[in-house]
């Protein structure tokens, strides 16, 4: 099987290294229109070759790896494939995405978010073993061809994916909570700390725990602007949420009543009962 991978960043050059050692791949090939990812992504080994979009087209499987905005754009632009071609979208949000894929291509399209990544970006970030062991969600599959879901599928399981079944706007919302509200929360915190603290101080005593809730906000401001944008709705009641939590914990102290604060970070604790 021919495999085309447009976007070849943190996600598209680990996914093309993840498929390196699939018996049944027979070339993956690389699209970019930065053209120092397509020269760092051979460099890398990330790809086999770099090749135009009109040759990506040609690929037996086609995985979108790119921003959610510019993966609606490309989608239009790939009305012209076999029936055979399978396209699948790697992008974060999902219900956006499915309602403008063209009819002529719905059958082949696969709406995928791999819950996986790092705050790195570019194909210098590209990991091997990134999609290993992670999630895959798969949404809307009712929609999709057998042979391009059988297709999904396989590919997913042979890179070491775990695949869930979910509705798209039931996906977008979810989503909202588990990954588009951290990436909002620390890129505040990261605005504010460096609004009132001085660069040496943060250096000096930046601990763990600001270290670690700090860490996603180094991410692609492209591509989470993005995100964002697509789940406006979903992202604003989670950050809604949010603040009326951080409200109670602000009155809890304004009023030093300690025992209701402990009661209160007790309830979180129980998280990671489920983690």
């Amino acid at each position: 099987m021919k495999i085309g991978i447009i976007g070849l960043g943190l996600m598209g050059g680990s996914l093309g290294l993840g498929l390196k050692h699939i018996k049944f791949v027979s070339k993956i090939c690389g699209f970019d229109h930065n053209l120092s990812h397509c020269e760092e992504a051979i460099k890398l080994d990330l790809v086999d070759e770099i090749v135009t979009f009109n040759e990506i087209k040609k690929c037996d499987m086609i995985f979108l790896a790119i921003p959610v905005e510019a993966i609606i754009s490309v989608l239009q632009n790939l009305t012209d494939i076999p029936k055979t071609t399978t396209i699948v979208d790697l992008g974060s949000t999902k219900e956006k995405i499915i309602k403008s894929v063209p009819k002529e291509i719905r059958e082949n399209f696969i709406p995928a978010h791999p819950m996986a990544g790092t705050e790195k970006f570019g194909p210098s970030a590209a990991i091997e073993n990134l999609y290993h062991d992670k999630v895959v969600v798969l949404c809307n599959m009712s929609e999709r061809g057998d042979d391009h879901k059988n297709r999904a599928i396989q590919i997913f399981s042979h890179i070491g994916m775990k695949i869930v079944f979910m509705d798209a706007i039931a996906h977008d919302k979810h989503a909202s909570f588990i990954s588009h509200l951290p990436h909002a929360l620390s890129y505040a915190l990261a605005n504010s700390v460096m609004g009132e603290e001085e660069p040496k101080s943060i250096l000096l005593l930046a601990g763990g725990g600001f270290r670690d809730m700090s860490r996603i906000a180094k991410s692609s401001p492209i591509m989470w602007t993005d995100v964002f944008k697509q789940n406006r709705k979903n992202l604003l009641n989670s950050i809604e949420l949010f603040e009326k939590e951080l409200g109670k914990c602000k009155q809890i102290i304004k009023e030093e009543n300690w025992e209701e604060l402990g009661k209160w970070m007790g309830k979180a604790t129980t998280l990671h009962k489920i983690l």
